[in-house]
């Protein structure tokens, strides 16, 4: 399943840096000024307000601070990436009066009236305490089947599309040079789990190092933060299967 590599804006991109201490990257080196301590304004009737966790061109996987449940917010004509957003950012989102909550494949999503509005970023203890509390526990599969993709009809509603890691081992980056695209392998519990990256951020860090693969130190510092959490994801039928796919590299918050 290849991946189409960043445009050269991203992948001319520098990572940000500064003073390290024992080899350690800055603790959310990429993250703008504007973002850092600012207090979240007051929730409006009918919005609900979310925690970004990853973004793409199909939606934004987020949590929906109010419930603590995982959402994958979909606006029409797709996200546009929307420009800007990082993960921890939280926005304000308005589900549509129709929010299409029917996908077999993708129960957490939900339709959207407009673009989601940014407000601000969560980090900290609170952030800290509600990702734990998301972590996946140990199980026989990753997202309740086994490999790394299975076809839509087997799919009926009732498992997961959305889940956060904390990897035993690695996360290990690489590119397949038979397709050209991008895989991380990770260790989830006490077997090695080989997945396509869709983390932009990421793939723009592996073009931009010129190397074949990432991991540790090399990785940690390419992406300016140390990887904590991976956030899977299944995505939404691609000639009549759903893949797991790596959503999102994620720090520490």
């Amino acid at each position: 399943m290849a991946l189409p590599r960043p445009d050269e804006e991203e992948r001319a991109r520098p990572v940000a840096k500064g003073r390290r201490s024992r080899g350690r990257p800055p603790r959310h080196a990429a993250e703008p000024a504007r973002r850092r301590h600012r207090r979240l304004p007051r929730v409006e009737r009918g919005t609900h307000r979310c925690l970004v966790l990853a973004y793409g061109p199909e939606d934004i996987a987020a949590v929906e601070l109010r419930t603590g449940a995982f959402v994958r917010l979909r606006v029409d004509g797709g996200t546009g990436e929307q420009d800007g957003l990082l993960p921890f950012d939280v926005v304000d989102a308005t589900w549509a009066e129709d929010p299409q909550r029917d996908d077999l494949a993708q129960p957490e999503a939900v339709s959207l009236s407009g673009p989601p509005v940014l407000v601000g970023s969560l980090r900290g203890r609170r952030a800290r305490r509600l990702l734990k509390s998301l972590v996946a526990p140990p199980a026989q599969h990753l997202l309740g089947f086994a490999g790394s993709a299975a076809p839509y009809w087997e799919f009926h509603g009732m498992r997961p599309s959305v889940a956060l890691v904390a990897p035993s081992r690695g996360p290990l980056l690489f590119r397949r040079r038979a397709d050209d695209s991008v895989w991380a392998r990770f260790g989830w519990p006490g077997s090695d789990h080989w997945l396509p990256v869709e983390d932009r951020r990421s793939l723009a860090c592996l073009w931009a190092s010129g190397r074949d693969r990432l991991s540790g130190r090399g990785l940690a510092g390419a992406l300016g933060f140390r990887p904590y959490y991976l956030l899977i994801t299944v995505s939404r039928p691609r000639q009549g299967h759903c893949y797991k796919t790596v959503a999102a590299l994620l720090p520490r918050p």
